[in-house]
């Protein structure tokens, strides 16, 4: 992944929105998701709930590259449901989240016009619903060094703001290095932050402690 892209915008957990026009009612949510498995899950479950009702359309989009989406019509005239549902969730620019739409016939046609229009709205209006946050890509790095360089270690992740996530104390080894060292780091950070991190300590292993700083990705 293109390091340049570790912030992406998203939602944080779930929101729910309805209206009416011309007597069909349209109910629509959205959620936080990050598999297609939890979008599986998701509209199985809403299927099951709204068992009476005429179609449960549905998008989502997943990743910070967004390049994972699916829209869906369920029997609604092709491109008059999914197609308005994702033009919200990019217009917004959100990433992992599913928006569906459920819908009950009230007698009246609306046209493809106008269901274009309703799902447009009721996607819209959920998301304004929606508490938007700001996500981070992030990975670790596993950092094996010897004690005498703890201070060099724990300075450079304090300088970046990076927070510990494991640390072991032993032998531990490395196949690109002889020797063996006594402590294993591991941190969590945006990409970023990771890579800046990592040129930190890469740098003070070759200027001041040769070997003694080992990064594992």
């Amino acid at each position: 992944m293109d390091t340049a892209i570790d912030t992406y915008l998203t939602i944080k957990g779930s929101a729910q929105s309805q209206f009416v026009e011309q007597r069909s009612r349209f109910i629509s949510f959205i959620w936080h998701v990050t598999t297609a498995d939890e979008v599986k899950e998701r509209i199985t479950a809403l299927q099951k709930e709204y068992y009476d009702a005429r179609h449960v359309c549905y998008a989502y989009m997943l990743g910070a590259e967004r390049a994972d989406w699916r829209a869906n019509d369920n029997g609604e005239p092709s491109g008059t449901a999914g197609k308005p549902i994702l033009g919200q969730i990019n217009s917004a620019g959100l990433s992992d989240v599913l928006i569906a739409v459920v819908r009950y016939f009230g007698g009246v046609k609306l046209g493809t016009s106008g269901l274009t229009e309703a799902y447009r709205l009721a996607a819209q209006q959920v998301i304004e619903k929606a508490d938007i946050i700001t996500a981070y890509v992030e990975r670790d790095v596993t950092v094996l060094f010897t004690y005498n360089m703890m201070n060099v270690v724990m300075k450079a992740a304090k300088d970046l703001d990076v927070q510990m996530g494991t640390q072991d104390w032993g032998s531990f080894t490395n196949d690109r290095f002889p020797g063996s060292f006594d402590c294993r780091m591991t941190f969590r950070a945006r990409l970023s932050v990771a890579d800046e991190l990592e040129k930190k300590l890469n740098a003070v292993g070759e200027t001041q402690a040769v070997r003694e700083i080992i990064i594992d990705k």
